[in-house]
């Protein structure tokens, strides 16, 4: 804490007296926060390891029986740990800027990082310390919540974590720009890769977290708009907006109070969300106890963003007068300031959502619950509508396009758009909805694959390549564009598994004697046992239910429910089988007898396409991540894509 308190006096005084002595002493000074963080951490993973009772958060998170994998995973499990996880991370990313080569806004940056530091050291030794001890050393701990034995569990948290503390770093930067009164889009050259890596992090974050509820909580879904997940996707949005909103200023000179605003909100939503899971002030089963954390997370963050809007409110004139306004309606710039308007509407339908029960028991003095079906219909339209303004952006040139040339160019994925909409009717899918928004995935997916299709194909005219080679060759010399496809068309096979798989479930709650069948979306399962092991610490009760799809024998699955020694209620284990087009999933609710089980089996369409989704979301911004530089090649074969284009 103190370490944190004097990098911020140093790099102050440093910038104020003009001094290299002050501003390298406080990198000195970032150093000793992240050696004595990482220390930390180090100490604390190892008396989570050893069962070291006498230290009240390793008593609360593990006890002799958890695996050791868990007991790595119990350190960010609770208040405490989580926010020594959280600081670690935000020491590190500090040191990395400290260290990296100086420019302009390296000494505001560390003020406004070692400044979060110093709060998460305050909070910590004010309110949650993880190395409290306690008067009585017990003989075991309480163990870790079961349904956070999960591999999801290990991996989530952390890369939520990484995405969260990332974006303080794109928010420093906007600071450093506004306290420098430097308008220029240099800082959104320095901030790219650490806002597209955060952004990374986030999608990764939210997609294994929704992995982790479909295979662990048992209820058949994937997304429940739970506050703590709404918490999570806020930010995401934002930071998708940030990340489009910023290449027309590094290419046109505009938008820059909107990215400002858009770097500053998507730091607050992180805060905000740090406020919701630790305040208890919503129920989640993914937040902390109830604490007082959220009063303090609440005032820093309105401090921040104050201090932030004060900033941007005092160079107004200077941020105008730099910029350029976006004047032709029917070009590239304006299709992206749509798509940030459209990420910025769902944004704030799932944040009115979130605190609206708040709002209501504040001011009619009772808590009005926003559950699924309010977010599902205000979310899918704004959407969907997203998915129509990315299958035609790709075809929109920079500064004018022509409508009717727009049109033109993308008559054939629109006609296959068409085409889908008829062979899903005619197969009997119902909704209109899910055959409009499958039909617009299409078209989506259709003008990316056409758009690379055309400049493999432009390149081979320049250069007499072969179709493998000019392919590999165009993206590694364009990655930032051609990794934006990518991602664009990942999001358009993830939308496919999510419409399908809420459009038309199927859904079974059944009681069943032993040796009974039943029968559900052409699977027939088959109740064989009902049996019981002892582990160490818990009693797993499991039926073995038999699978034949379509008269073909498939192996059986085994739903379990686990009785932990530790905890009251029992952890439901899922068994899932899974296809390219549905997964059949079971899951044993309860039983009378050995000879008598009621199972939920659900057969949920395409969610296997939402994984796979996100892994090529992830695949095309690793892509994007490695820019490869422009060269003349390039240029000839742009050219000669518009050309083909026009005819």
């Amino acid at each position: 804490m103190l370490l944190s308190a004097y990098t911020v006096a140093a790099t102050v005084r440093g910038i104020v007296k003009q001094s290299p002595q002050w501003l390298g002493s406080a990198k000195g000074a970032i150093f000793g926060v992240s050696l004595a963080s990482i220390s930390a951490s180090g100490l604390l993973l190892y008396f989570l390891t050893a069962g070291r009772y006498e230290y009240t958060y390793v008593a609360s998170y593990t006890n002799d029986a958890l695996p050791f994998l868990y007991k790595l995973s119990a350190f960010w499990a609770g208040n405490a740990g989580s926010l020594l996880f959280w600081t670690l991370l935000l020491s590190l990313y500090t040191a990395i800027i400290g260290f990296s080569k100086n420019n302009k806004y390296s000494p505001y940056v560390l003020s406004v990082l070692a400044l979060n530091l110093l709060f998460f050291f305050i909070v910590m030794l004010a309110l949650a310390n993880p190395f409290e001890m306690s008067d009585t050393v017990p003989p075991d701990g309480n163990g870790l919540n079961p349904m956070l034995q999960n591999p999801g569990m290990v991996i989530h948290p952390v890369t939520l974590y990484l995405g969260y503390v990332g974006l303080a770093v794109p928010f420093a930067f906007a600071m450093a720009s506004l306290m420098l009164k430097s308008m220029d889009s240099a800082w959104l050259k320095l901030i790219r890769k650490w806002t597209l890596t955060s952004w990374m992090f986030l999608t990764a974050g939210n997609l294994i977290g929704a992995w982790w509820a479909y295979v662990e909580l048992g209820w058949g879904g994937y997304w429940a708009w739970d506050p703590v997940e709404n918490a999570s996707f806020m930010p995401w949005l934002t930071v998708s907006a940030f990340l489009h909103s910023v290449m027309i200023q590094e290419r046109k000179n505009m938008l820059r109070k909107w990215n400002l605003t858009l770097a500053i909100l998507s730091y607050g939503l992180t805060l905000f969300g740090t406020f919701l899971v630790r305040s208890g002030i919503l129920t989640s089963v993914h937040a902390f106890a109830d604490s007082s954390l959220g009063t303090y997370f609440f005032i820093f963050l309105a401090f921040m963003v104050l201090f932030a809007s004060y900033l941007v409110v005092s160079r107004n004139g200077l941020i105008n007068s730099r910029s350029v306004p976006v004047t032709a309606y029917f070009s590239k710039e304006s299709s992206f300031l749509l798509n940030n308007y459209i990420l910025l509407a769902a944004a704030f339908a799932v944040f009115w959502g979130t605190i609206f029960p708040l709002v209501s028991e504040t001011f009619l003095g009772t808590k009005i619950n926003t559950g699924a079906p309010y977010f599902n219909k205000v979310m899918a339209p704004i959407l969907l509508a997203l998915i129509l303004l990315m299958a035609v952006c790709p075809a929109i040139p920079w500064e004018k396009a022509s409508p009717s040339r727009t049109l033109m160019q993308i008559r054939w994925p629109l006609g296959l758009s068409v085409v889908t909409a008829g062979i899903l009717a005619a197969m009997g899918v119902n909704g209109m909805f899910a055959v409009f928004g499958l039909s617009a995935c299409m078209f989506m997916l259709a003008t990316h694959v056409m758009e690379i299709t055309r400049a493999v194909r432009a390149r081979r005219r320049a250069t007499s390549e072969n179709p493998a080679t000019a392919f590999l060759k165009l993206f590694s010399k364009n990655r930032r564009r051609y990794g934006g496809y990518i991602v664009h068309i990942g999001i358009g096979v993830l939308a496919v598994g999510i419409i399908s798989s809420q459009a038309y479930p199927l859904e079974l709650i059944k009681t069943v004697n032993r040796g009974e069948s039943f029968t559900i979306g052409g699977y027939e399962l088959t109740f064989n046992s009902f049996n019981k092991t002892k582990q160490t610490d818990s009693d797993i009760i499991f039926a073995e239910m038999g699978v034949a799809y379509k008269g073909k024998k498939l192996a059986p699955v085994h739903p379990e429910k686990i009785y932990y020694d530790n905890w009251a209620e029992p952890s439901t284990e899922v068994a899932v089988k899974s296809r390219w087009n549905e997964d059949l999933y079971v899951v044993l609710s309860s039983w009378e007898t050995k000879n008598k089980i009621t199972v939920l089996a659900r057969v949920n369409p395409f969610i296997s396409w939402i994984w796979a989704g996100g892994y090529i979301m992830l695949a095309g911004t690793l892509v994007s991540l490695t820019v490869g530089r422009r060269t003349a090649g390039i240029s000839l074969v742009q050219n000669l894509t518009k050309r083909e284009a026009v005819r």
